[in-house]
């Protein structure tokens, strides 16, 4: 069972956006947060927008992207496989989003 501890905060969402209509935003200026590491489910939603509107807020961002995970699409016939849409994904955030990093090499850069 995954659940969050007693005094982690826990911001509810209904959108990919992890800052539309939440606190989100408020609570990282409070503790005077600059740089998010993102992870998730799914690489072409939730990760994408909101990767997209951290940097457009001045958030400096990393992905971990072996922490985060695509399915498959299709588009009038023609379908794509995960790990391409996950691929082609991450591609676009490296290119003016955010810096790209797996996860062991950010463990060992942070120290951990």
């Amino acid at each position: 069972l995954v659940a969050p501890r007693p005094d982690e905060r826990v911001i509810l969402k209904h959108y990919p956006n992890s800052f539309r209509e939440t606190d989100l935003q408020k609570q990282l200026g409070a503790l005077g947060i600059k740089h998010l590491v993102v992870t998730g489910m799914m690489t072409l939603m939730c990760v994408d927008a909101t990767v997209r509107a951290a940097a457009d807020l001045g958030y400096s961002v990393t992905v971990l992207h072996d922490a985060c995970a695509a399915r498959a699409l299709e588009l009038n016939g023609v379908s794509v496989p995960a790990p391409q849409v996950h691929a082609a994904f991450l591609a676009a955030l490296g290119m003016a989003y955010a810096k790209l990093e797996g996860t062991s090499d950010f463990l060992a850069r942070a120290g951990r």
